[in-house]
C-alpha cells in the first residue's frame, strides 16, 4: 500500500456521508459550539410539504425560504466563466507555459503482460533536447498483490499494453516523443488474457499471481479488503442490504413469489473521452513543488503527490483555474503526477506532462464491463418479493467493477441479495465514471421491471409505484408521464413498416455524499468589493456561479458582484467533484461564511451609523435600516473601520438523524428503429429530476442535457476493442472509438422537482450521477415497445440490433409464435 493509500484508510471515516447526531430538544454544546432548534419545511414542494424539528449549529443562519421567495439562488442566472470560455481567454491546465518549462512523454509497454528485464535509456539521454530520464518504480490506480514477495525484481511487472514503464523530459514535446522511442526495454512475455469469460476459466493465465486489491479513492472503485480471490475471479462481494450484508431470505422469497424471471444482460467498457486529457505541469522549486493540475480534486492530488514525494502538504500547491472535463477519473494525482514531479526535480525545471489521446484510451480509467444475471419474484399484485443479482465485470488490472446499487437501493424488497465479481484481465484500470456501476446496474434492472409489468399485465409506472417509496421519484412518475404523454404509448411491437417507433421508461438512485472537509472564506473589502475563495474546483458543473449565487443572496447583491476564485489549495478546502457531491457540500459552506461575514459588516457599519446591527438590512444592492434610510452597499463598505471584514466556515454535518438519503430522478424516451439497417434513432427525452434545492436551473439543465448525451453515446456507440493477439487497444482515439455527435442529440425537456430535506443551510445536492443513470435503460424499453423484442446487450450497433432481431425471428419461427 502507498503511502497515500495509507493516509485514505486512516482517513477513510471521514470521506464518507457524515449526518448529525439525533435530534436533542434542548441547545447543546458540541466541540465547543451551542445549537438551537429549528422548525424546517421539508418534502416535495406542492405536494407533501410539511414541518419538522430538527438541531442546528448556533452560528448558522436561518432557514432559507422556497426559492420562488429568493433573489439569486434559484434563478437561471448565466455562468460568471462563460465568457472567458468561449473567447479562449481561460486558461486550462494544459494552457500553461512557464518559463524554461520541458516537454515530457511517457515510455508505454507495448506487451500486455511481461517482466522487465532491463531498460536502457542511453541512446535517448544523448538525443539533442533531451534533459531528464525517470525510470517507474511504482504504479498508481492499479490493485496491487496482497503478498509483494511474490514478486520481487528491478522493475513493476507490466499487466497491460500501455502502462508506463519510463519518461522523457525535453526541450521541446517532439524532441520528448522522439527520444522515447528510443527507449530500449528487454521483456520476459508472460501469459495474458482480455476478456471476462476467459479469464475466469479455469487454467486461465494469472493477470496477478496471488490475491490482489485495490484502496479506495477520493474517486471511488477499489473493493473490500476481506474478499476472497480465486485465480483471477475475486469475489463474491456479497451485499443487498443497507448499508451492508444480504437482507432477508431470496430462496423463501422466490418461494412465495407468483412470478420469477431472470435475465442476462451484458455492458461494454467504456472510457471516459474528456476533451482535456490527464495531464499537468509540475514545478518543483527548492521551497516546494507547484502543480497545474487537470484534476476535480485538489486536495486528493496535494495529499497523493505530499505522500508520495515525502513532502509536508504545505509544501505542495495544486492549482486548478479551469478543466476540460473530468468524469470520475481525475481524482489523483496519478503516476504521470508523480512522474513530472519527479523530472521537474530532476532537471531544476518545470515540466509538462499531458497524455497523448492513445495514452489516454489505454491507461487513463474506464467504466467496467459487466455480465449481470438478475432473477426477481413478485406477487401477483406486483409487490416485489425476491431479487437476485449476480454480477460479473472486468476493471482490468483494477477492481471496482460492481452493478448493485440500483437493485439494493432503488426498489422496497424483503429479500434481496447482490453477489459481485471483480475479473483481473490484462487491459487498463478501470476508474470511477459518472455514477460508476449505476447505469449498467439500472440497464438489467430496469429493463426486468418493465418484463415483470408486462408478466403482470401492468403499466410499468403503476408497477414502480407499488414498489417505490421515494417520494421525490413518486412525483416525477406523476410529471414526467403527463409531460412525455405517457398515456398515448402503443402496445410492444404495434407499428408496421420497416420503421418502428417506441417508447420507454427508468428511472435512477444516487447517494447523497457530503464532504465535510469542504470550507470557503468570504471577504469584504471597505471599496465594497466581495470575493469568495476555496480550493474546490469547477469541472463544467457551474460550482463557480452557484457560490456567486449564494454570496450574492446572503449580502443583498447581484452574482455579477461577487468575485470567486477557486482550484487553489492555498484557499480553504475544497471538496471533491464528483458523486453529486459538490454542490450539497460547498453550498452550505458558502452560505455560513457569507452569513459570518455579513454580521461582521453589519456590525463595522452599525458602529459608523450609531446604530444597533439589528437595525440593518441588506437588500437590493443597499444597506437599509428599519426607519427607511439607504445606502449603496459601497458607500456603507467605506465607513468600516477596518480594510476588510473575512469569515471561513466549513460545511457542518448534515441536520438530522444519521441516515442514508438518496437523490432519484425519472426519465421517458422516443426512439425509432430501422429494421432494415439496424439504426437506432433517438428522438427526444423527457427528464424529472431532484436535487435538494435547486440551485441554478440553468447549470442543473446543462448537467442533465450532458447526462443524457453521455448515457446514449454508452448505449449506442462507445466499445473499446483490444487486439486479441497483443492486447492492444485498436480504437484508441476519437475516430474510431465512436462516441455521439451533434446530429445525434434528441430533443430534451427538463422538469426539477424541489424536494427539501432540511439537513443543511442551503438543503442543495447535485445532479452529475442520476441522468446518467437511466439514459440506457429507458432506450432498452423503448427498444421493445418499438419491436416487441429484448435487447440485453450493449452497445446496440447496427450489427448487434439486427442479430437480436434475426435471433427473435428464428426463435419465433421455431416456437410457432411463442416466444
Amino acid at each position: 500500500m502507498s503511502p497515500f493509500q495509507q493516509e485514505q484508510e486512516k482517513k477513510k471515516p471521514e470521506a464518507v456521508e457524515q449526518e448529525a447526531k439525533p435530534v436533542r430538544r434542548s441547545p447543546e454544546k458540541s466541540a465547543g459550539n451551542a445549537s438551537r432548534q429549528e422548525t424546517l419545511k421539508v418534502g416535495v414542494l406542492g405536494d407533501n410539504m410539511h414541518e419538522v424539528q430538527r438541531t442546528v449549529p448556533q452560528d448558522e443562519p436561518p432557514p432559507l425560504p422556497a426559492n420562488s421567495e429568493l433573489h439569486s439562488i434559484g434563478k437561471r442566472v448565466p455562468r460568471n466563466d462563460g465568457r472567458f470560455k468561449v473567447t479562449g481567454t481561460a486558461r486550462y491546465s494544459s494552457d500553461v507555459r512557464l518559463p524554461g518549462m520541458l516537454y515530457a512523454k511517457m515510455v508505454d509497454s507495448a506487451v500486455p503482460h511481461a517482466r522487465v528485464v532491463s531498460i536502457d535509456t542511453s541512446a535517448a539521454e544523448r538525443y539533442p533536447g533531451v534533459k531528464g530520464v525517470h525510470i517507474i518504480e511504482h504504479l498508481l490506480g492499479v490493485a496491487e498483490l496482497t503478498d509483494k514477495s511474490k514478486e520481487t525484481g528491478k522493475y513493476p511487472v507490466v499487466r497491460f499494453a500501455g502502462q508506463p514503464v519510463a519518461a522523457i523530459a525535453a526541450t521541446s514535446q517532439a524532441a520528448a516523443d522522439a527520444a522515447a522511442r528510443l527507449v530500449k526495454i528487454q521483456y520476459e512475455p508472460l501469459p495474458f488474457v482480455l476478456d471476462v469469460d476467459s479469464a475466469r476459466r479455469e487454467g486461465a493465465p494469472l493477470v496477478f499471481p496471488g490475491p490482489a486489491k485495490q484502496a479506495e479513492t477520493a474517486g471511488g472503485g477499489g473493493s473490500e479488503d476481506d474478499v476472497p480471490q480465486k485465480g483471477n475471479v475475486r469475489g463474491p462481494d456479497i451485499g443487498g442490504g443497507r448499508p451492508k450484508g444480504p437482507r432477508g431470505d431470496v430462496e423463501k422469497g422466490f418461494t412465495e413469489s407468483d412470478v420469477v424471471l431472470e435475465g442476462t444482460f451484458t455492458t461494454q467498457v467504456q472510457t471516459h473521452s474528456a476533451l482535456e486529457t490527464h495531464g499537468l505541469v509540475a514545478d518543483w522549486r527548492d521551497d516546494g513543488l507547484t502543480v497545474y493540475h487537470s484534476t476535480q480534486a485538489t486536495n486528493s492530488v496535494r495529499d497523493e503527490l505530499a505522500a508520495v514525494l515525502g513532502l509536508p502538504k504545505s509544501k505542495v500547491r495544486v492549482i486548478t483555474e479551469y478543466m476540460g472535463g473530468g468524469f470520475g477519473a481525475k481524482f489523483g494525482a496519478g503516476t504521470y503526477g508523480v512522474v513530472a514531479a519527479r523530472l521537474s526535480q530532476k532537471t531544476k525545471a518545470p515540466v509538462r506532462l499531458f497524455m497523448d489521446r492513445k495514452e489516454e484510451h489505454w491507461s487513463q480509467g474506464n467504466r467496467p464491463s459487466s455480465q449481470q444475471t438478475l432473477k426477481i419474484g413478485a406477487k401477483r399484485d406486483g409487490t416485489l418479493q425476491a431479487m437476485h443479482l449476480t454480477s460479473y465485470g472486468t476493471a482490468g488490472v483494477g477492481t471496482g467493477a460492481g452493478t448493485a446499487g440500483p437493485v439494493q437501493n432503488m426498489y422496497e424488497c424483503p429479500n434481496c441479495r447482490t453477489e459481485e465479481y471483480d475479473v483481473f484481465t490484462n487491459a487498463g484500470p478501470g476508474a470511477a465514471f459518472r455514477a460508476p456501476g449505476h447505469p449498467p446496474g439500472c440497464f438489467a434492472l430496469e429493463q426486468m421491471m418493465d418484463e415483470l409489468a408486462e408478466k403482470l399485465n401492468m403499466d410499468p409506472l403503476v408497477l414502480r409505484d407499488k414498489n417505490d417509496t421515494h417520494e421525490a421519484r413518486k412525483v416525477e412518475r406523476r410529471i414526467g408521464a403527463e409531460k412525455f404523454g405517457w398515456s398515448r404509448r402503443h402496445a410492444p411491437g404495434a407499428d408496421t413498416g420497416p420503421i418502428k417507433r417506441g417508447t420507454g421508461m427508468a428511472q435512477s438512485v444516487w447517494y447523497r455524499i457530503n464532504n465535510m472537509d469542504s470550507a470557503c472564506e468570504v471577504r469584504i473589502a471597505r471599496d465594497g468589493s466581495v470575493q469568495a475563495l476555496s480550493a474546490v474546483q469547477d469541472i463544467g458543473g457551474g460550482i463557480r456561479i452557484v457560490m456567486a449565487q449564494v454570496v450574492a443572496e446572503e449580502l443583498g447583491l447581484l452574482p455579477s458582484d461577487i468575485d470567486v476564485r477557486i482550484g487553489d489549495t492555498n484557499y480553504p478546502p475544497g471538496s471533491p467533484s464528483g458523486g453529486s457531491m459538490t454542490t450539497g457540500s460547498m453550498t452550505p459552506a458558502v452560505r455560513n461564511a457569507a452569513y459570518r461575514a455579513r454580521e461582521q459588516f453589519l456590525e463595522e457599519v452599525a458602529s459608523s451609523l450609531r446604530v444597533p446591527p439589528g437595525d440593518l438590512m441588506l437588500d437590493n444592492g443597499e444597506v437599509r435600516t428599519r426607519s427607511g434610510s439607504r445606502m449603496p452597499f459601497r458607500q456603507a463598505a467605506a465607513k468600516m473601520r477596518v480594510e476588510q471584514v473575512t469569515a471561513t466556515a466549513k460545511r457542518s454535518p448534515e441536520y438530522g438523524e444519521r441516515q442514508q438519503l438518496f437523490l432519484g430522478g425519472v426519465q421517458f424516451c422516443e426512439i425509432a428503429v430501422d429494421t432494415e439497417t439496424g439504426i437506432i434513432r433517438v428522438e427526444r427525452f423527457v427528464a424529472a429530476h431532484d436535487c435538494g434545492r435547486p440551485m441554478n436551473p440553468l447549470t442543473l439543465e446543462s448537467q442533465v442535457n450532458g447526462g443524457i448525451l453521455q448515457g446514449i453515446s454508452f448505449a449506442l456507440y462507445e466499445d473499446r476493442r483490444l487486439d486479441r493477439n497483443t492486447g492492444i487497444m485498436v480504437n484508441p482515439n476519437l475516430e474510431e472509438y465512436k462516441i455521439l455527435g451533434a446530429k445525434d442529440t434528441p430533443k430534451i425537456d427538463i422538469v426539477f422537482v424541489e424536494h427539501y430535506l432540511g439537513r443543511s443551510s442551503t438543503d442543495a445536492g447535485g445532479i452529475g450521477e442520476p441522468a446518467t443513470i437511466p439514459t440506457v435503460s429507458a432506450i432498452a424499453n423503448a427498444f421493445y415497445n418499438a419491436t416487441k423484442v429484448r435487447i440485453r446487450q450493449m452497445p446496440m450497433t447496427p450489427r448487434r440490433v439486427l442479430e437480436t432481431l434475426a435471433s427473435a425471428q428464428e426463435q419465433k419461427s421455431t416456437t410457432g409464435g411463442l416466444f
